[in-house]
């Protein structure tokens, strides 16, 4: 197993993939919803999107149970 992460200044991956999230009322801009992903060949094979304030679904041993 290989672990990348995925970062941009400007949100691009997070808004590309839609799970962009709205922070500039606060003062910290566009950010991204709290997520995992599996990637195998360029393809995403396991999206788990966190609900707001959530570290379930995204956690190691969630994905690892996934693959």
């Amino acid at each position: 197993l290989e672990f990348e992460e995925a970062k941009t200044p400007d949100a691009e991956f997070a808004k590309a993939m839609g799970l962009e999230l709205d922070l500039t009322a606060g003062g910290l801009g566009i950010r991204s919803k709290r997520f995992a992903m599996v990637v195998d060949d360029g393809v995403v094979t396991v999206l788990k999107l966190e609900a707001a304030g959530g570290f379930d679904v995204s956690s190691a041993e969630s994905i690892l149970a996934a693959i």
